[in-house]
Formats: structure tokens, C-alpha cells, sequence
């Protein structure tokens, strides 16, 4: 067992790494040969052709892409991701200052949606073709349907706008920015830390109104795949065993439910948060909210393509790694997936 685990363990590694290489070259490509210049950008429009063509040198752009790729990888072994054009800072030290902010994002949404999703999703499979169950299918069709920047928007003019019952845009107002040192980086937790509950809850009313537009789109994906799980195992001959003998629905969906679809349940879960990373990209420019799809959209607008690549990359790399946790989780929570084939 132990050996056909490592080497299991062996080839998904190499999948991953190789599908990073893949992730990486094409993301690169297509940042190089998209019609966008980075040099006007640092230069300005009113440059001589001297000054312009002395950049682009400084840059690597008069080098063939292949060689161009090749500098970028070796950069990046050494952990250089280059200079951003926008902040003038190293892309890194720009990455690490927004990426927090969208993992604060990201994980309250990936947990409200799956405090709500798993059992709501249960409870209409239980009472199939119920008014309850219509009704969480009818809200999941709509959480799967409606674009997040229509919610994003509506959400604005509704609870900030007009009834003023959640922060504005950004992660904290103005006037508290600077206020508490940052440790962790997630500005939650930071406030607790050091014990200012004036930031701490001024950061709550700007993260809730975001996070739930992020969870009720993972909610509504989350609800419906469980709902889907949940019915294919009501109809096994060990729940019908279980009923007949008197077992309660807490005890089925405890003792028996749960342990056959949490292989199915984590890989769910493992895309939805991938997804909300990347739909985060979108909620944070409704919300001006600092991170990495704010910094990303900003880049992009100006031609920035080494702070372009580089959060691509990072997304691309979390999905991935999401995945690629989950594949292990199959061998703790699945024991047919550790038994030796021959």
C-alpha cells in the first residue's frame, strides 16, 4: 500500500509540475504577442524613437519569444517576477500586499457558501419534489445564472446606497487605512490581533456585502451538486437499511451519508473556492476591493504584462494545487483508492 501511495503520490506531483510549465508558457505567449505596449506605457507617447528603442532593449523585447521565455523562467526559479510599470514596485512585493486581501475574500465566501450549500443541498434531496426542494432549486438556478457584477452592482445601490447598511467600496474606509500593523495580512485577523475592534468591525461591514455576492454564486453550484450526491445515495440498499431499522435522518445523514459523498463533496469544494479566486477577479473591481483582480484589471489596462503574467500565474497555480489536494484527499477519505491494483 505504502508504495503504490508514493509512487501515486510520485505522478501527480509530476502532472502538477508539468501542468505549470504548460500554465506558464502559454500564459507568456499570449502576454508577448498581444497588441499592447509596455514601453509607450514607461516612456510616454511624446519618447523619441531613441529613448524608445533603448527600453525596449532594457526590457528583452527585441529578443526572440523563445529567449525571452527563457529569461522570464530563470528570473522566476530565483523568485524575480520583474518590475510592475503601474506601482514601479517589484511584482512580488506588489503580489504579496494584494493577495491577502483576495484570500480574506475568497475563503469567508468559500465558508459561508459551504455552511449553507452542504445542507441545504442535503435537505432537498431528502424532501425530493417538496416546496422546499423547488425552492433551493430555484435559488441555486438563479446564484448560477446572474452574472456576480449584476449582483455586485444591484447589492450597492440597495444596502449601501440606499439603506446604508454595509460599508462602501474598498476594504476599510479612508480614515482607518494604516491604523493597525499588518501580520498576517488578512486585515481581520490582524484587528483582532492587536485588539482594535474599531477596524475590525468598520472591515467586517466593507468584506460582508462582496463575500455573500461570492457565496450565493459557490452556494448555488455547491447546493446543486450535493442535492445530486445526496439522491444518488438515498436510493442505496444501505440507507433503505438503515431506515427500515429505525435509524433517524440525523443518524443516516451522520453516520452514513457524509462518509460516501465527502470524496465527492472535497472536490466540489476544491473548485468552488478555485473559483471564487478567480471570480474574485471580477467582484473586486465592483468593490474597488486591493486584490489581486483589482491589480491584475489595472495592469492589464495599461499593458503591464509582468504583473499580467504573474497573478494569472498565481491564480493558475492555486486552482491547480486546490486540485491537486484534493486528488490526495481520495487516498485518506476513500480506502478502495489506496488498495494495490495488479
Amino acid at each position: 500500500m505504502k508504495e503504490f501511495t508514493f509512487i501515486e503520490l510520485g505522478r501527480r506531483i509530476g502532472q502538477l509540475l508539468l501542468s505549470l510549465f504548460v500554465l506558464l508558457l502559454v500564459t507568456f505567449v499570449i502576454g508577448r504577442v498581444l497588441p499592447t505596449d509596455p514601453v509607450g506605457a514607461i516612456v510616454g507617447e511624446l519618447a523619441d524613437p531613441a529613448t524608445y528603442e533603448a527600453m525596449r532593449q532594457r526590457l528583452g523585447l527585441d529578443l526572440p519569444i523563445y529567449q525571452q521565455f527563457w529569461i522570464y523562467l530563470t528570473s522566476m526559479v530565483q523568485g524575480d517576477l520583474g518590475t510592475a510599470i503601474l506601482t514601479g514596485n517589484p511584482v512580488v512585493n506588489d503580489l504579496r500586499a494584494a493577495f491577502p486581501a483576495t484570500l480574506e475574500l475568497a475563503t469567508l465566501a468559500v465558508v459561508l457558501s459551504t455552511v449553507i450549500g452542504v445542507p441545504l443541498g442535503m435537505t432537498a434531496a431528502f424532501f425530493r419534489d417538496s416546496w422546499f426542494d423547488q425552492f433551493a432549486r430555484v435559488i441555486s438556478l438563479v446564484g448560477h445564472s446572474i452574472p456576480v457584477f449584476w449582483f455586485g452592482i444591484v447589492g450597492l445601490v440597495i444596502f449601501y446606497a440606499t439603506l446604508n447598511w454595509v460599508g462602501g467600496p474598498g476594504r476599510i474606509d479612508i480614515y482607518l487605512e494604516g491604523l493597525v500593523e499588518p501580520q498576517t495580512g488578512l486585515l481581520l485577523i490582524d484587528s483582532l490581533l492587536v485588539g482594535d475592534y474599531e477596524v475590525f468591525w468598520n472591515a467586517v461591514s466593507h468584506i460582508i456585502l462582496p463575500a455573500c455576492i461570492l457565496a450565493y454564486s459557490a452556494m448555488a453550484y455547491i447546493t446543486r451538486m450535493t442535492r445530486s450526491f445526496t439522491l444518488e445515495q438515498l436510493n442505496q440498499d444501505y440507507v433503505i437499511a438503515a431506515r427500515a431499522k429505525g435509524a433517524s435522518n440525523w443518524r443516516i445523514v451522520s453516520g452514513h451519508l457524509l462518509p460516501n459523498i465527502a470524496v465527492q463533496l472535497v472536490t466540489v469544494l476544491a473548485i468552488a473556492y478555485g473559483g471564487l479566486l478567480e471570480g474574485a477577479v471580477v467582484t473586486e473591481v465592483v468593490f474597488s476591493w486591493p486584490g489581486i483582480g483589482q491589480y491584475m484589471t489595472n495592469a492589464l489596462m495599461i499593458g503591464d504584462m509582468n504583473a499580467v503574467v504573474a497573478a494569472t500565474l498565481i491564480i493558475g497555480i492555486i486552482f491547480m494545487v486546490l486540485n491537486f489536494l484534493s486528488d490526495l484527499a481520495y487516498l485518506v477519505l476513500d480506502p478502495r483508492t489506496r488498495e494495490v491494483t495488479t
